[in-house]
């Protein structure tokens, strides 16, 4: 049996995360997409599961996020598909923040 043990990872400043727009950020060459919406912040892995495309290089539109390549829509909140060609749900990351930081459960 198989156990993932979580990494606390800082992703960085919690300023740099702009309300209502994707942020890209790259901790050890693996880039998440992160969002802020009614001041929350959301962190699912960057890659469509389509194709592969760059979700920090989405639409976002409250909770949901579309890919810029092929249009798969995804809930920032929980990585789940809400809308084709993508049938794969994102991994998506427990969030806190801290002095300013922004910090990820990533596994």
């Amino acid at each position: 049996m198989w156990c993932w043990l979580a990494v606390r990872t800082d992703l960085g400043l919690e300023s740099s995360v702009n309300e209502g727009a994707p942020t890209c950020v790259t901790v050890e060459s693996k880039t998440f997409a992160m969002f802020k919406v009614a001041g929350k912040i959301y962190c699912i892995d960057n890659r469509c599961t389509h194709v592969g495309g760059p979700l920090c290089r989405g639409r976002l539109a409250s909770f949901i996020v579309q890919c810029p390549l092929h249009g798969s829509r995804f809930d920032i909140r929980t990585g789940q598909v809400v809308g084709p060609p993508a049938q794969t749900p994102v991994r998506s990351y427990a969030v806190t923040v801290e002095g300013g930081h922004v910090w990820a459960d990533v596994v």
